[in-house]
């Protein structure tokens, strides 16, 4: 996977523009700066199979650094940068990284590296806008480095690490191609090709340390086409960016329409929308109501695919599909799905159980071989620990993770519908179900909403979501109880930390 095609072709061509600040690079300057970067990684000893930790925001020399690596054979390792820096320091550590680049903006959890790595800080360090003690100032250190490309230019890798939302996070690990870049399809090339245009603009909202952001946008800029990056998420930032510079496709995480959604209807139709031709969504299951409502807003362009960081298999289903199968996240793009109970016997459509891949990408859990092998099947399909079950045309309904159930009374309760249902009350801005330990019923249900409006955080509007809710839902599926938080502890792709919540009110 490669841009250098387009470089040449079209090389004041927009690769990468910042939203909301502007800052582009070109084709041509994104593949003069990844050769040169490339240079430098090869001058100080990095060659294929090692790995370069990113510990940046959104930001113009993002790409540049991946583009390096991948083209150097290397795994890039983006790190998510709400990190502290002894939980970054674990994944550098973890993966081996032999090279950092940082910037500026994350300097004082560079700074703190230092101790936190056990065996001290990597050789190569790389710090872009600024100048640190023992770094090497980016682009300054690469000026006298060569425009061309590397000699031995080999395909690398995303090493990505899981968001830990259950535990310490995990290293993605797959087995390099040892294919230079040109012969090398990029993880996500069928779906792009599908679905996009050379003359699209797409729109990159979430944060690139992600594994859909780094993937989509490099496979899309591979295809030669624009990619518009938010510098950080707003709801109302993000339809002035599609209206600035008209966009025409963007990847989006559920929670991202739900915010957009609050947002005032005279606000959201004061943007230019016209632009838009094909959405997708990913990363967390998405309420029903909220899919119907974004339809309702952008028509019936808001596309769906199902996958995991592991890339162990993907489902797809267009909005044309999903209205007339409501909830569902498709059939598969590739390979056959499996849903397996307890003790690995297939389930027939409708009953619900551990979500299995026969084919798709091979992977390991870095340095976890345990978790590796409790990824498969007793045939070699794999699975990520989703749960969810298939109707009879093969479309695949998602229940929860299996982690995430609650067992109370004996009662198997999957929160995801009770959370589902509370996010589309208009009071309420977002909503995390979860069980608690009860001595009586083993666990019990409870909830903590973040509202619209903080001064509807109260106890009669706690009392009056209840009622709402039992008016929809089986009790047993409702919560005794609910509580009140300003936000909620959400990665920025909507995944919940929701150890934290279940410490807090346990």
């Amino acid at each position: 996977m490669q841009i250098r095609e387009h470089a040449e072709a079209h090389p004041l061509k927009p690769a990468v523009i910042m939203h909301p600040s502007g800052m582009t690079v070109t084709f041509g300057e994104l593949e003069v700066k990844a050769n040169r970067l490339a240079h430098y990684f090869r001058a100080h000893g990095l060659r294929e199979g090692d790995a370069v930790a990113i510990l940046m925001e959104n930001n113009e020399h993002y790409h540049v650094a991946m583009w390096a690596a991948r083209r150097s054979g290397l795994y890039y390792v983006p790190i998510n940068t709400h990190l502290t820096s002894a939980e970054a320091a674990y994944i550098i550590d973890n993966s081996s990284a032999k090279a950092i680049v940082g910037s500026a903006a994350l300097q004082k959890t560079l700074e703190g590296l230092a101790t936190e790595l056990p065996n001290g800080l990597p050789e190569l360090l790389i710090i872009a806008g600024d100048d640190l003690e023992g770094w090497h100032s980016y682009p300054e250190c690469v000026a006298d480095q060569p425009d061309t490309p590397i000699d031995d230019e080999i395909e690398g890798d995303l090493l990505q690490y899981s968001s830990g939302t259950t535990g310490r996070p995990k290293g993605i690990k797959r087995e390099l191609p040892h294919l230079p870049p040109s012969e090398a399809p990029g993880m996500m090339s069928a779906l792009v090709s599908f679905w996009l245009d050379p003359e699209a603009v797409y729109l990159s909202p979430a944060p690139l340390y992600h594994t859909a952001p780094s993937v989509w946008s490099m496979t899309i800029q591979a295809g030669g086409i624009t990619t518009v990056v938010m510098e950080k998420f707003d709801a109302e930032g993000c339809l002035e960016a599609i209206q600035r510079h008209r966009v025409t496709h963007g990847q989006f995480v559920p929670a991202m329409f739900t915010r957009m959604l609050k947002l005032p209807e005279d606000v959201r139709n004061s943007y230019d929308l016209s632009s838009l031709k094909r959405v997708m969504h990913a990363a967390a299951p998405c309420p029903v109501e909220i899919k119907k409502q974004m339809i309702d807003w952008w028509g019936p362009i808001v596309d769906e695919y199902y996958a995991s960081s592991e890339a162990h298999g993907s489902t797809l289903i267009t909005a044309e599909e999903w209205l007339t199968h409501p909830g569902s996240v498709g059939r598969p793009m590739a390979g056959a799905l499996h849903i397996l109970d307890e003790d690995g016997n297939e389930l027939p459509p409708g009953q619900a159980g551990e979500i299995y891949f026969e084919g798709g990408y091979d992977f390991e859990y870095l340095n976890d071989p345990e978790k590796t092998a409790k990824s498969r099947s007793k045939h070699g399909w794999k699975t990520v620990g989703d749960i969810g079950y298939l109707d009879e045309e093969g479309y695949l309904y998602l229940t929860d993770r299996r982690h995430h159930m609650i067992i109370s009374g004996g009662v198997n309760i999957y929160p995801q519908e009770a959370e589902n249902m509370l996010v589309t009350h208009p009071k309420v801005m977002d909503a995390a179900v979860f069980g608690i330990p009860d001595e009586e019923m083993g666990q019990r249900v409870k909830a903590v909403v973040q509202t619209v409006d903080p001064a509807d955080a109260t106890d009669g509007f706690a009392e009056e979501l209840l009622s709402w809710l039992r008016d929809r839902l089986a009790h047993y599926k409702c919560p005794r109880s609910i509580s009140f938080e300003p936000q909620l502890p959400r990665t920025d792709t909507g995944k919940l930390y929701k150890q934290e919540l279940i410490a807090k009110y346990s």
